[in-house]
């Protein structure tokens, strides 16, 4: 993952972009974080954000002409945030802390800025700060003669004025007045100032400034001719502003000092010999990307003050700054687990997994997160630039993979397993009884034979009877977990498998029982027809012998994350149910459906993340769930949520139990059952003798151990075959205290220990533990 990649991952996330009311300020006031700060009643915390960004605060937060209350997203639900007021009823409350301490340089330039405007004074304020001397003349009696003029002692009180032109001189800057420039040479003349500066400011006022012609360049409206992106006149030295700058006809007090600001950032680059223009774009009012579902927010109208000519209380402004969202999107943080889990949304993320990536020695910290990731899609879906972190998470697997830094204890457990369903124990492949062809191929997947076999038999048994030309049957993995893992070489030995057998089927339409095995062989088997199997049972029917004990039933429908997409099968599958007599409850709508759990096998790399997932899910809805995915449903069934397959409805069990409480088979249980099906299918369709697997040892294992032996991710077969090595070879020991045996057997990268006693009737667990890891020797 190359860092050009990850620019422009990173890019296509807009979680880190401004909300409209930042972005529409021209000085990109943070009023989301002061907000924040202000309904909690941080007063002095929310003070001190806003004086670091506003040169003047005790004057801007009483004329503010607040441009971003225009673009307040809260306007859609209720009414703009009143900023404004919020901003006075802060600076009234906090002005007082205001301390500014200016940089000390050891051979600061000397600046002289013409005009004690709001531009000029921003300018010199920026400078000062840097550390340079500033020098500002202004023609009329009094710096800021204009809000003198504007503004009446009830909205802007002189005081604030002058406290603010105090603060201004504490920071060196000298405000002459009465002092008119004109053009050429002379005292006050501009050719004057620049031979005595280091640079110059002409931040003026509306007029026409042919005095200064032609020391610098005018417009044919006798304006200064001034650069709108860096502010430079045609001399090098001298810079302008105010009306002759990007200001207009139209006066803005938060315009005027976002004019004085860029120009001040100029002249800063001048007077260290920088560009003037790298790297700067037009850092004024824009709109923002952001995106903010508004939709999802109640309606709340604006507070208003009991008294409206002295602004908010304390507790007003607190009451106006908790209507805020604030806005973030964050839409796919909010639907997915594993980014809520992990605290991050996908910048952030894709940041940390390319440095996780990078790491040649130490510690990845990332990998465990890198394997969190379901792969599910939802993310893509709801982001609305739709950006898909699986993507990301699969790639950095592949590269972990082939790098050798892929952790052997995430994904050996699902390759194993992968292993055992794709093995002759399991595996087949056969054309119908009395068929030299087939015209169609039945592939339930791995994971409906593992969960409920007699469903296999049971639907194999209706599309033989229901369909012409022959339908075969081939039972086998997808490759999925081999995919889900990052094995690039071992999903592309599964999937060349997989078209080996299909083409000696004769290249027959494939019908899966599974959405997982629809988008894998779609995507990866692309030159075989691929169906699934619910519009096909929509289009035969049921068998005539289906139950209908669903009638009256409501059951909440989830959809396997897989097919969140396949609109025709979301349909079928509820016209099935409807069928059946069933009543459905949507949880969400299909294309916004969850992982259970397992996707991108999550379940095994981090159960902690896999768990929570199912947990919020099964917490939707209170009625018992519907599902068509035989992972989905067991996975609901292991956290306890009843739920039932859609073939549990048409093949409910012969006892009469409820379908909705067949437990979970465990990773044990759903080995045995793939291999008892072969076993009976091979025998009962085709006449072929396979015999059972025979009992290396007589093993019983306590429910309580058991369930703890599947946590753990131990199978029956792991523990029968460390014990039948203890009684065979001897190697055990025995714990004085406990009067156990403890014994271990490694096989490949694991390592199960256990503790049992023999029995007359065999030998009795006590506990199972163990560990996966690839053991390198030492060269």
């Amino acid at each position: 993952m190359d860092s050009d990649r990850v620019r422009k991952l990173e890019a296509r996330c807009i979680e880190e972009q401004p909300p409209a009311c930042v972005a529409t300020c021209p000085l990109h006031v943070d009023m989301r974080a002061i907000l924040e700060k202000v309904k909690k009643g941080d007063f002095s915390g929310a003070f001190a954000l806003y004086a670091r960004m506003v040169p003047f605060p005790g004057i801007v937060g009483h004329i503010c002409d607040h441009p971003c209350e225009a673009t307040c997203r809260r306007q859609e639900a209720g009414g703009a945030i009143r900023i404004a007021a919020v901003e006075r009823a802060l600076v009234e409350e906090s002005y007082a802390t205001l301390r500014r301490t200016a940089q000390r340089l050891s051979k600061p330039k000397r600046v002289a800025i013409v005009g004690a405007g709001l531009a000029g004074l921003t300018a010199a304020f920026d400078l000062a700060m840097k550390g340079h001397r500033i020098t500002v003349l202004e023609a009329d009696a009094h710096p800021l003669e204009r809000l003198h003029h504007d503004y009446d002692e009830a909205v802007l009180p002189r005081s604030v004025i002058a406290a603010e032109l105090g603060a201004l001189q504490t920071l060196g800057v000298e405000i002459r007045v009465r002092s008119r420039i004109a053009g050429g040479g002379g005292p006050l003349g501009l050719d004057t100032l620049i031979d005595d500066f280091d640079a110059v400011l002409l931040a003026l006022g509306p007029g026409v400034a042919r005095n200064f012609a032609p020391t610098v360049r005018l417009t044919d409206n006798g304006r200064i001719d001034i650069d709108p992106n860096s502010r430079a006149t045609s001399h090098p030295k001298v810079f302008g502003g105010g009306f002759h700058g990007a200001l207009g006809e139209v006066y803005s007090p938060i315009g005027s000092i976002h004019d004085g600001r860029r120009a001040a950032a100029s002249i800063d680059r001048f007077l260290q010999g920088a560009s003037l223009t790298a790297k700067r774009d037009d850092d004024g009012g824009e709109a923002s990307c952001l995106y903010v579902n508004t939709a999802a927010q109640q309606a709340v109208s604006p507070v208003e003050p009991v008294d409206a000519a002295a602004g908010y209380t304390l507790e007003e402004a607190k009451a106006e700054a908790a209507r805020c969202f604030p806005c973030h999107c964050q839409e796919c943080v909010k639907a997915c687990v594993f980014l809520a889990h992990y605290k991050t949304y996908p910048k952030r993320a894709v940041r940390e997994i390319h440095n996780n990536l990078s790491i040649i020695m130490g510690n990845r910290k990332a990998n465990r997160m890198i394997d969190s990731c379901s792969l599910c899609g939802l993310c893509e879906t709801v982001c609305p630039t739709d950006l898909a972190m699986g993507d990301v998470c699969l790639e950095a697997r592949r590269e972990m993979v082939d790098s050798g830094h892929m952790p052997a204890s995430h994904h050996d457990f699902a390759l194993r397993d992968m292993e055992d369903s794709r093995s002759a124990r399991a595996a087949f492949a056969r054309h119908e009884p009395g068929h030299a062809r087939s015209a169609r191929v039945f592939f339930p997947g791995c994971q409906l034979t593992a969960s409920a076999p007699g469903h296999v038999e049971r639907v194999y048994a209706h599309l033989r009877d229901r369909l012409e030309g022959g339908v075969g049957l081939m039972v086998d993995c997808c490759g999925a977990p081999a995919h889900w893992s990052g094995r690039t070489a071992l999903h592309t030995e599964v999937v060349d498998h997989l078209r080996q057998t299909w083409e000696e089927m004769g290249e027959p339409e494939i019908v899966t029982a599974c959405a997982t095995c629809l988008t894998m062989l779609r995507k990866h088997l692309g030159e075989a027809p691929v169906r699934s199997l619910w519009p096909l049972l929509a289009e035969i029917g049921w068998p005539e012998d289906a139950d209908a004990r669903a009638a009256g039933r409501t059951l909440a429908i989830h959809d396997p994350c897989t097919g969140r997409h396949e609109r025709e099968v979301h349909v079928a599958v509820r016209d099935l149910a409807a069928r059946l007599g069933a009543s459905v409850r949507e949880i969400s709508s299909a294309e916004l459906t969850t992982c259970c759990g397992f996707g991108g096998l999550v379940s095994f790399a981090n159960p902690e993340v896999a768990n929570a997932t199912i947990d919020a899910r099964a917490a939707e809805r209170p009625e018992d769930y519907l599902t068509y995915c035989a992972m989905c449903r067991d996975n609901f069934a292991r956290r306890g949520k009843r739920s039932a397959h859609l073939l549990d409805l048409a093949f409910p069990p012969e006892d009469g139990s409820d379908p909705a409480a067949r437990p979970d088979p465990g990773f044990s249980g759903r080995r045995d059952n793939r291999a008892r099906l072969k076993i009976r299918l091979l025998r009962n369709l085709w006449g072929e003798d396979m015999n059972d697997p025979e009992l290396v040892w007589t093993v019983r294992i306590p429910d309580e151990v058991r369930a703890d032996m599947e946590r753990k991710l131990i199978l029956v077969d792991e523990v029968t075959a460390v014990i039948a090595d203890a009684e065979t070879t001897g190697r055990k020991l025995k714990d004085r205290k406990t009067g156990l045996f403890i014994a271990t057997l490694r096989t490949g990268p694991v390592t199960t220990w256990v503790e049992y006693e023999n029995t007359e009737t065999g030998a009795l667990v006590h506990k199972a533990y163990g560990h996966r890891m690839n053991v390198e020797a030492k060269s």
